[in-house]
């Protein structure tokens, strides 16, 4: 193995956690953290998650979401309700209070977005996130 700064898993992970240490400092006067937004981000995506699904999407581990959904549930932030189709299901909703900190912290991650893709074409930032998106499923391979 070359020097550090060419190691891809250092590379990765040291750019991941400058912009995530930051973006936690800056989203917590909102009373929020990176994984609340993660959660609610997914669910403007798409309301009426089940918790396998937001634990996929958010890549936050199902022990630690359901603790965290809790405490969103305490906040006012997400409801869960069952699913009518299937009473044994249950999913999760945004409640009007995390539509209110999604807005507030929608504009914090579009300019995080821009800082992190200064001085990129919109075409390789195409090309990084496609790479990025790929080199996450090549990850699968490590579980064969």
């Amino acid at each position: 193995m070359g020097p550090l700064d060419s190691y891809l898993p250092y590379l990765l992970n040291r750019a991941g956690a400058r912009i995530a240490t930051a973006f936690n400092d800056e989203v917590r006067p909102l009373g929020a953290t990176l994984q609340i937004w993660r959660v609610l981000a997914a669910l403007r995506e798409q309301d009426g998650r089940r918790m396998g699904d937001l634990s996929n999407t958010t890549s936050i581990e199902v022990s630690t979401l359901t603790r965290l959904v809790d405490s969103m549930e305490q906040k006012g932030l997400v409801a869960r309700r069952r699913d009518a189709n299937d009473a044994r299901a249950i999913l999760l909703h945004v409640a009007p209070a995390g539509r209110r900190l999604t807005q507030r912290i929608l504009p914090i991650a579009e300019r995080y977005e821009e800082v992190a893709l200064a001085g990129f074409t919109a075409g390789e930032a195409e090309v990084l996130k496609a790479a990025l998106r790929r080199l996450y499923a090549n990850m699968d391979g490590l579980e064969s």
